[in-house]
């Protein structure tokens, strides 16, 4: 697969912004994404993640600010940014009554590939995304999984070096995803920049060098995916109980131990508080016992992707709007 030069970023935006009537879908929005590195980029629905998306790869104009991908500017330059990107957007790309094989085979030509290339490029997609059975195939047939290789497939008909991938594993089965991450992990050691927004924080963690944050339009938190849990996380006491009536009475006997916001979970039975390091966990069992608080198991861990999230969007969303 080829490149973009090494020594310049793979993806530049300079306050990019994007409104729709006097509502921003995104605002200042600035970063570098180096070449061969993963960039996660994180949000809620609605934060704009699609937003950025659609401009970096020219399908949308910004309002505001600038964007160079693999070099090129995304709007005076469309065309050369289109022939060196992929794109696998959140619905499916390929044509569901075609054949797997002719979806990659016209998307080849659609790159000016010539005819015999395209159909080597197909069957060695397939091949390699383990869709050889499914070649003769009508598209409509396939498996959810399948499908989501497929659009995967296309993106990299063209050997881009530069890939963006909106929500690629949603709604796949486990096995689906941990299948399509192999994959993703055999692309980024090939060398591809790879943008990658996702709902599931362990993908993001797992592949992602760098992290950008999103909420209500703006980034409010950047770093590596160590960083983000290092400056934002800590450390976390989770408390099982036998009955959700049981929680309230934890959260109480332990607000002492409390380095923020608890978070209960009833359908779960679990109580999740923010401590310092240097909380003892034998005082929280002891805590516990005294209140007779029926606690069925107590561990302390790691904070993950998933708290630095819920931690930075709940005070993003707790502080005054910002003004348009």
């Amino acid at each position: 697969m080829s490149t973009p030069d090494q020594l310049q970023p793979a993806i530049v935006a300079e306050s990019l912004g994007k409104r729709y009537g006097e509502q921003w879908a995104l605002r200042d929005f600035t970063l570098q994404v180096a070449a061969g590195s993963v960039l996660g980029l994180l949000g809620h629905n609605g934060a704009g993640k699609t937003t950025a998306i659609r401009i970096l790869t020219t399908l949308a104009l910004p309002t505001t600010g600038s964007a160079q991908v693999a070099g090129f500017d995304v709007v005076a330059q469309a065309a050369d940014v289109r022939r060196r990107i992929g794109l696998a957007s959140q619905t499916a790309t390929v044509d569901g009554l075609m054949t797997a094989t002719a979806n990659l085979e016209m998307i080849g030509r659609l790159y000016h590939l010539p005819r015999a290339l395209a159909r080597s490029r197909a069957q060695e997609l397939l091949e390699r995304f383990a869709l050889t059975d499914a070649r003769d195939r009508l598209v409509r047939d396939l498996s959810g999984g399948m499908r989501r290789r497929l659009d995967l497939a296309a993106s990299l008909v063209a050997s881009p070096p530069v890939l963006f991938l909106d929500e690629p594993t949603t709604g796949l089965d486990p096995e689906s995803r941990n299948e399509l991450w192999s994959l993703l992990r055999e692309l980024i050691a090939e060398g591809a920049t790879l943008l990658l927004t996702t709902q599931y924080l362990e993908e993001a963690d797992r592949l992602s060098d760098q992290i950008v944050l999103l909420d209500s339009g703006r980034i409010i938190a950047a770093g590596s995916p160590a960083e983000l849990k290092a400056a934002h996380g800590g450390e976390r006491i989770e408390v099982s109980v036998a009955d959700a009536s049981e929680l309230e009475g934890a959260r109480v006997a332990l607000e002492a131990f409390a380095d923020g916001p608890s978070a209960a979970d009833p359908d779960r039975l679990l109580l999740t508080i923010p401590v310092p390091a240097q909380a003892r966990l034998i005082e929280v069992v002891r805590a516990l016992d005294e209140a007779r608080v029926d606690a069925r198991d107590v561990r302390r861990r790691e904070a993950t992707l998933d708290d630095v999230f819920l931690s930075l969007t709940r005070s993003a969303n707790g502080s005054e709007a910002p003004q348009q």
